[in-house]
């Protein structure tokens, strides 16, 4: 369970104290998510969401995390709305460390993704970037291109014990990236971590995004390149175009690409795999003693890094 901050019974009681949303009548550590604590929070006025931030999150990017939440709830994005307290602030502190309650989404993850899910997806995520740019606060992404290859240094000497000659392939990759990453697409806020867990459905149709912890400021095109590796593999690794297809043309319905963005989408998705590829490497080989949660496989992203190497257009993406 994705919980590493236990709360005490006196602790939260003087902290939703704070908030008009009555008593809380029942809690319980939510399995999913690595980052933070994350609870299910039943009170007598309804169900909320306490997020405890942990190590990795820096405090002073909560305020854009939650602001641009704020502002992507307004503009109609079917994400959850920060609880304000008392006092009008959002951001607090439970046990010693920063915490917030957000609204509850209904809506359940899927686990099987279907083309219909990925045309839902593109869609929605389109509606994001052009609602996102009226958010006036910036955010650079911490885990752009530059700062691949410090995180590669920092759990290198492992590489070996995960693979015999990952090490080499990662190596080589990185100074292919670093050379030939682009310098000038259309860019506004991303959300940086749209994997199936963090997208809710109800019904076929998409009914919420969460998790907005790695939001920031980067290329459009860069979110399409996470969104190709995260929703368009098969379980066997095998890419499925038609999803692709679904994703990229119900995308660019709200949003057209420019040329610009086009051509780059396959670099664009190997620095996706990539950056998947390494900070799974190093909470592979780092593990958190008492957490409950099982580090990912690096290896998903390293075979599916191998695949976009491959790629030479977005024709393999399903795009004229």
């Amino acid at each position: 369970m994705a919980v590493y901050t236990e709360v005490s019974n006196d602790d939260l009681e003087r902290f939703v104290a704070e908030y008009d949303i009555g008593q809380v009548t029942s809690i319980k550590g939510i399995a999913e998510g690595v980052e933070n604590s994350n609870y299910l929070m039943q009170t007598e006025t309804g169900t909320f969401i306490l997020t405890i931030y942990e190590k990795r999150v820096k405090p002073q990017d909560l305020p854009f995390f939650l602001g641009l939440m704020d502002h992507l709830a307004a503009a109609g994005i079917p994400c959850p709305t920060p609880i304000h307290g008392k006092d009008g602030q959002a951001l607090r502190q439970v046990s010693g460390k920063p915490a917030a309650i957000v609204s509850f989404l209904d809506g359940v993850w899927p686990k099987g993704r279907t083309p219909s899910h990925c045309a839902e997806l593109g869609k929605a995520v389109a509606r994001m970037h052009v609602a996102g740019s009226g958010f006036e606060m910036r955010r650079p992404n911490d885990l752009r291109v530059t700062a691949w290859r410090p995180l590669f240094e920092s759990c290198r000497d492992g590489a070996e014990q995960v693979m015999p000659g990952l090490e080499t392939e990662i190596a080589a990759e990185l100074d292919h990236l670093e050379k030939m990453w682009p310098t000038d697409l259309p860019e506004g806020v991303i959300h940086a971590d749209l994997f199936p867990d963090n997208v809710f459905f109800l019904g076929g149709k998409l009914s919420g995004i969460i998790d907005f912890y790695f939001a920031c400021n980067d290329w459009f095109a860069y979110e399409i390149a996470i969104c190709l590796n995260a929703w368009c593999f098969e379980p066997d690794h095998q890419f499925n175009v038609t999803k692709a297809k679904h994703l990229l043309s119900a995308y660019r319905r709200v949003r057209p690409f420019s040329d610009a963005e086009l051509a780059v989408l396959p670099l664009l998705a190997r620095g996706a795999a990539m950056r998947f590829l390494l900070t799974r490497l190093y909470d592979w080989l780092n593990r958190v003693d008492g957490a409950l949660v099982r580090p990912k496989d690096p290896l998903e992203y390293f075979t599916k890094l191998k695949f976009h190497q491959g790629v030479t257009g977005p024709s393999a993406y399903g795009l004229d």
